[in-house]
Formats: C-alpha cells, sequence, structure tokens
C-alpha cells in the first residue's frame, strides 16, 4: 500500500537470480541428485546438513533463511515461503506439496506491512501431504501434522494431529526404528 517494499532491492535481485539458478541448475534434476541440490543450496546461503534430501521440485523462496538438518527431506513440490527462518530439524519430513509459510500481514496496520516469525519443524516430525504451516508454528519433536491439515498454533512433542484447523488426535510412538524407540515423552523448550 503506502509503506512501500517489504524487501530491498538488492534482496529482490538476489531472489531473481535465486530463482533462476534454481530453475536452471537444479529444478530438473533426477531424484536422486540430492547432494548436487545440497551444494546449490549452500552456494546460495541455505544452511544444509549432509545426508539431507531436498527435491527438485521444492520451492525455496529465500535460501539464506533455510536451515535443514541430517537426514531431513524436503519432498516433491515442497513451499517453503522463507520470508523468515524456516528450521526443517534432523530426520524431520516434509512431504509432497507441504507449505511452511513465515510470512504474513498486519491486518491492523493501515500500510498493511509484512510480518514475518520462524517455523520449526522438530526432530523426526512429519508434514503430510499438501498440509500447511503457518507463522511462527513449532512443530514439536515427533509430532505429526496430517495430510492437508493445518498449523496455526504450536504442535506437541510425540503428538499426531488432524484438520483445518489442526486438533489433536492421539499420541505418537515408534516401534524400534533402527533401534530408536521413542514414546510420548516431556519436552522443555
Amino acid at each position: 500500500m503506502e509503506g512501500g517494499p517489504s524487501f530491498s532491492l538488492r534482496n529482490r535481485l538476489f531472489r531473481a537470480i535465486w530463482a533462476a539458478a534454481w530453475l536452471l541448475l537444479a529444478r530438473w534434476t533426477p531424484a536422486p541428485l540430492h547432494g548436487w541440490r545440497r551444494l546449490i543450496l549452500r552456494l546460495f546461503g541455505a544452511h544444509v546438513a549432509d545426508g539431507a534430501r531436498i527435491y527438485g521440485s521444492a520451492r525455496i523462496w529465500y535460501p539464506p533463511h533455510l536451515v535443514i538438518g541430517r537426514k531431513a527431506v524436503i519432498g516433491p513440490r515442497v513451499i517453503c515461503y522463507s520470508q523468515g527462518v524456516i528450521t526443517v530439524q534432523d530426520y524431520a519430513i516434509v512431504s509432497q506439496g507441504a507449505h511452511l509459510c513465515t510470512g504474513t500481514h498486519d491486518i491492523s496496520d493501515p500500510d498493511f506491512q509484512l510480518v514475518t516469525r520462524p517455523i520449526t519443524i522438530g526432530e523426526r516430525a512429519w508434514i503430510a501431504a499438501e498440509a500447511f504451516v503457518g507463522p511462527g508454528v513449532r512443530v514439536g519433536p515427533g509430532a505429526v501434522l496430517g495430510a492437508r491439515g493445518v498449523a496455526f498454533r504450536d504442535l506437541e512433542p510425540w503428538t499426531v494431529y488432524a484438520g483445518n484447523p489442526a486438533q489433536r488426535t492421539r499420541s505418537r510412538r515408534l516401534r524400534g526404528a533402527s533401534g530408536f524407540n521413542a514414546a510420548p515423552i516431556s519436552y522443555s523448550g
């Protein structure tokens, strides 16, 4: 509106170069070339751990605001609208078509200014197909947001959520996955 652009010219130019680079160097690559896509993301400022898998059809708005842990997955057609920082911790999965959105607008401001809040997807959490995670949401370790679920509030660790808005459906337990046994655990911060 009257408040001017939310991002500097430098930021907008960087994003244009990034979009062209991803299109030319990564978007078309075969699924197994995760190492190549990790390299491209790192060259553009993302913090991507070894073993992370990012699919070429994923859309990442601003790589310097992306932190991806070991063995984490950003699946096909995932949208990381990283106007603010998005952290996907170790072994977390963001499935196909999911949308992680860190930006919104202040509807009380006459200039409708952009507001960003970080998203954190905890260790071993799963964001299922076509789910939406809104600004400022913390998905606790081991939590699950079911397919097409919508989260605008934090999701408790080792809990399964579904629906719009996301509602708790049950607790989650892992059984013997690679020697890792987990039950609902207490979580502090």
